[in-house]
């Protein structure tokens, strides 16, 4: 104890500056705190029911417009079938990373499955999205390489680059002129990659892919384009962004998620073989992680012939995403540069958001509140997802609640 100040006083400094000696964990609560007071700490609410088009919370039955399910596969029947198959036949736990003994027939036949649907060479599963992102960055770049991201990419594209240890370069937003020119700058790094979101989660806007080609294959950079909430929705096929632009053949690396359109769970990379064999050998979290449940992997593969076979899911889910997004507009919310199934109506504040939120929630709609870090500060939102579950009378009653709350709620 410093000499001077009894016990009392010197824990109410230390208490003060976050470290009490009583309680090394303290400074949380009072984190938590400032949290809240700045209308930034969460709550974690329980779902109690399956995820489609009504959501449970308690006793509150909504109308739910806060999932990734677009093409209402999460709880389809023909995925409860092969799932059920599948752990009668193969158990639920792998027991192992894919490199010891946890690959099992279902997780090849899904990565065949994949690079036949994607038009590649080979196609690799990791446990989740985020793994796929992060491990296959610090996978392609190191120290003495640089990693440029675009200013709104996903998080775990961000820490991949950070993980990475390669020169870390942020461009705004969609500028595809600023990485011109940082591209364009004298260098002496060994290896250069771009990483993009294909359709961006919060935003609901597509990158500009024809003219990232353009400007990587001109400086002779990878690119990396994360086809996440694009998957199964954008494309003649449904393969995504790339597919939307006509590019696929000029994006060396393509991630994707099978836990949103295809109502599953885990990522996937594709692309040409020996790409493939070099993340089978550097990437992290797919050598040092347990293998996705093989029963997951048959999920995802019966929501790929869907996919394939019921091209209607993904027209009618841009349909209406038009049609919500166009009365928005016309209504006078600001929903940003949206293009997509995705729909922000962007209000500012994290007090706004919360509080359109809360009065949409007590006129039977979900919508959820999205604050920082999850968008750039002063750029809270409502973020809608349409899926293929909405039905028209579901998105006029969405317009007319909003249309309702508009003189209280509107941009700052």
């Amino acid at each position: 104890m410093p000499l001077g100040l009894d016990g009392g006083v010197y824990i109410g400094i230390a208490y003060s500056m976050g470290y009490p000696d009583q309680d090394p964990l303290a400074w949380i609560e009072i984190s938590l705190k400032e949290l809240e007071d700045a209308g930034l700490r969460r709550q974690c609410r329980t779902r109690e029911c399956s995820q489609g088009r009504m959501i449970r919370f308690g006793e509150r039955l909504l109308l739910n417009f806060g999932s990734n399910d677009y093409l209402g596969l999460a709880a389809d029947t023909r995925l409860i079938q092969a799932v059920s198959e599948a752990i009668h036949r193969e158990g639920w736990g792998s027991g192992a990373s894919p490199l010891i003994c946890g690959r099992s027939i279902s997780h090849a036949a899904l990565e065949s499955a994949l690079a036949r649907f994607e038009g590649t060479e080979a196609a690799l599963v990791f446990p989740t999205g985020f793994a796929a992102n992060s491990g296959t960055i610090a996978a392609l770049v190191g120290p003495g390489d640089a990693v440029y991201s675009d200013k709104k990419n996903h998080a775990s594209l961000l820490d991949g680059c950070r993980l990475s240890r390669a020169d870390f370069r942020v461009f705004p937003h969609a500028d595809v002129d600023t990485l011109d020119r940082l591209l364009a700058k004298p260098h002496r790094h060994r290896r250069r990659l771009v990483v993009t979101d294909g359709l961006f989660s919060m935003d609901g806007d597509l990158a500009p892919l024809d003219r990232l080609v353009e400007v990587c294959r001109r400086h002779l950079a990878m690119l990396l384009v994360d086809e996440a909430h694009a998957t199964g929705i954008f494309g003649r096929l449904g393969r995504g962004v790339a597919e939307h632009f006509g590019v696929e053949s000029e994006v060396q690396v393509r991630v994707g998620t099978l836990s949103k359109a295809l109502g599953s769970v885990g990522g996937f990379v594709v692309g040409r073989r020996s790409l493939i064999e070099w993340l089978i050998h550097k990437g992290r979290p797919y050598m040092f992680s347990t293998a996705p449940p093989a029963a997951a992997c048959c999920a995802a593969l019966t929501a790929l012939n869907i996919v394939k076979t019921e091209p209607h899911r993904r027209e009618t889910v841009l349909r209406q995403s038009d049609i919500l997004r166009k009365a928005l507009r016309d209504d006078g919310w600001n929903v940003g540069a949206s293009a997509s199934q995705i729909i922000p109506i962007i209000v500012g504040s994290p007090e706004r958001a919360v509080s359109l939120a809360n009065a949409l929630y007590e006129q039977g709609l979900f919508v959820p509140a999205i604050r920082p870090p999850s968008v750039p500060d002063g750029e809270a939102c409502l973020r809608i997802s349409v899926t293929y579950h909405h039905q028209v009378d579901d998105i006029g009653r969405l317009i007319e609640t909003l249309r309702s709350l508009r003189g209280n709620f509107g941009t700052e």
